[in-house]
């Protein structure tokens, strides 16, 4: 999310100068006037009140997929390595370098090409052979988004289709109606040459009569429809699906009854059919799922990136109280004049204010939070990465996932809390350890009220750094 670095002996004098600045800074006992506006101008405009209720941003898991997927506009070369373990171990290891080692038929390979892959990706060069392989191969594979999964699988199921049976013969589930439109626009992108080959979507909103005869050769659904569809309107044959695909499975499980759906869908399906399965995650309860619902699987697995705190500076500032906390914010900011800051606060309503307060002092900045739709905070975020604002000011919406690499520093305005005050870790480091990825120096900033201490002395020692 944010990585600061300094250049050669300018840098370094920059860096030290910041240094020296910072360690010195003591709070401003300072009692500020100041607007005591409710109201936050949108991205449209419009004006939005803020509601006096100190309400949270839960992080939804599928929002977040599918935001990384609008604001990915190229391939991400993972930092992870890929771990592969074999069904057989004995069997040879195959891994390309090109679309053409794949020998794929030709429409397909005009069909990467047009999307602007050049070349496969760090996933898609273990990940293809053993989907493409013959007899087919069931796969267990880690992989987050932006890293080419979607259209490794799209292309799976493309290679096997028959265009000339005119039946469903792959099926791809997703955890919610936005995912599968935007797979299903991968599969109309990819197949753009293949003559013949037409994709559905069994989604809400689209209701077929019981007993429609569908001629479509690739369905892309929601758990709950496609299970409706297939036993209780009787429009698919699970028989002859001949590629499952079950995408976000992390997502997948956490919403409620979707595992249940999935198990039932699979548990129709023929023994010869490929059924291929991708998280982003791999906790316990996602393995659990993934062992239940694909026998026999190839797994492919990245090892975990270590977020560390090893090479940024962390600072807190004390203050009274959150006019104390903005003057404190002011000052740091006057400081700083490279690149750009992200502000997190713990509440929409502190949020707001912050932004409401930022604005009436003329600065240029964004608010990005949890009642905007997915494709609201893809604006934002797309014109924060562009520069046209250098704050983002958000809530535990934008603390994972999401990387815009000129950021220089970030801003605890509140710290991260959970039920019953006591501070969350996990959330601490997501926000603040991802300025300092690939070895890059990064600033990082608490605003402290005086009971918050304990709380911050309690974070320091978790992860041993001062």
């Amino acid at each position: 999310m944010a990585s600061l670095l300094w250049g050669g002996d300018a840098g370094a004098a920059e860096s030290e100068r910041l240094n020296s600045h910072f360690s010195n800074l003591s709070h401003p006992w300072k009692n500020l006037g100041g607007i005591k506006s409710t109201a936050v101008r949108n991205i449209d405009g419009s004006i939005n009140n803020i509601k006096e209720d100190d309400e949270e941003d839960v992080v939804d898991l599928a929002a977040n997929s599918l935001l990384n997927k609008l604001i990915r506009q190229s391939l991400v070369e993972s930092s992870h390595r890929v771990e592969v373990l074999q069904k057989d171990p004995s069997s040879p290891l195959y891994s390309v370098k090109t679309f053409e080692e794949l020998r794929l038929k030709e429409e397909l390979l005009k069909g990467i090409y047009a999307m602007g892959f050049n070349r496969p990706s760090k996933i898609q060069e273990m990940a293809l052979p053993m989907m493409l392989a013959h007899p087919p191969q069931n796969l267990i594979a880690q992989s987050q988004s932006g890293t080419g999964k979607t259209a490794a699988f799209v292309l799976a199921m493309l290679s096997r289709v028959n265009a000339l049976e005119l039946f469903p013969q792959c099926l791809c589930l997703a955890p919610t109606y936005e995912l599968a439109l935007q797979t299903g626009r991968v599969v109309e992108q990819m197949g753009k040459f293949c003559v013949d080959v037409q994709v559905m979507y069994a989604i809400r909103g689209n209701r077929i009569p019981r007993g429609t005869d569908i001629t479509k050769q690739i369905i892309i659904g929601t758990p709950g429809t496609v299970l409706d569809w297939c036993f209780k309107l009787k429009l698919i044959d699970l028989t002859k699906i001949r590629v499952f695909v079950l995408d976000e499975a992390d997502v997948m499980i956490d919403t409620q009854g979707f595992s249940d759906h999935s198990v039932r869908i699979q548990r129709a399906l023929p023994s010869e059919c490929q059924m291929l399965l991708f998280s982003a995650t791999f906790e316990d309860s996602v393995w659990h799922f993934a062992e239940r619902i694909i026998p026999d699987p190839n797994v492919i697995k990245l090892r975990k990136e270590e977020l560390t705190l090893n090479n940024i500076r962390q600072y807190y500032v004390l203050c009274e109280h959150r006019k104390d906390k903005y003057q404190a914010l002011c000052n740091i900011y006057g400081s700083i004049t490279i690149g750009q800051a992200i502000i997190f606060c713990q509440t929409r309503q502190n949020a707001k204010w912050l932004t409401v307060e930022m604005i009436q002092d003329g600065h240029q900045v964004s608010l990005l939070s949890g009642e905007l739709t997915v494709e609201q905070r893809a604006s934002i975020i797309q014109r924060f990465r562009d520069g046209k604002e250098k704050v983002l000011i958000t809530t535990n919406v934008c603390a994972r996932g999401i990387d815009v690499k000129q950021v220089t520093i970030v801003v605890n305005f509140d710290l991260p809390v959970k039920q019953g005050e006591e501070p969350d870790y996990e959330t601490y480091l997501h926000r603040i350890g991802r300025t300092g990825r690939f070895g890059k120096k990064g600033l990082a900033f608490n605003m402290i009220e005086v009971d918050k201490l304990p709380s911050l002395m309690k974070i320091q020692d978790h992860f041993r750094k001062s």
